[in-house]
């Protein structure tokens, strides 16, 4: 794990950050090519629908939100001196842990018992 949780963190931030910037662009761009269309589904007979691709992109941006909110909590918990600490039961929160999922709030134990 990075010895500074902080830069892991803020990388992670900027990414969840571009993921939704980049979802919005699409459907920005979706949503002007559905303007002034009568069509409940129009699409590429080669390609997926434009309601499955609303769907998809819909989901990805709302993901990345997600994301971005726990990170952000994680920065918070940073700034706290609190980053790192098992949220239900006290104890520190394993290396390995937070190397996989930076912005753990639960040991695998507790985790595990919450079904988190």
């Amino acid at each position: 794990m990075d010895p500074d949780p902080r830069s892991v963190l803020v990388r992670l931030r900027a990414d969840a950050e571009a993921r939704i910037a980049a979802a919005s662009a699409t459907l920005d761009e979706l949503t002007h090519d559905r303007e002034g269309s009568n069509d409940d589904d129009e699409h590429d007979p080669e390609g997926v629908t434009l309601s499955s691709e609303w769907s998809r992109l819909t989901g990805l941006a709302r993901a990345a939100a997600s994301e971005l909110r726990q990170v952000d909590d994680a920065i918070a918990r940073v700034d706290a001196g609190t980053y790192g600490v098992c949220a239900a039961c006290g104890r520190e929160i394993p290396a390995a842990r937070l190397e996989v999922r930076p912005f753990a709030t639960h040991c695998v134990a507790c985790a595990e018992r919450l079904g988190l």
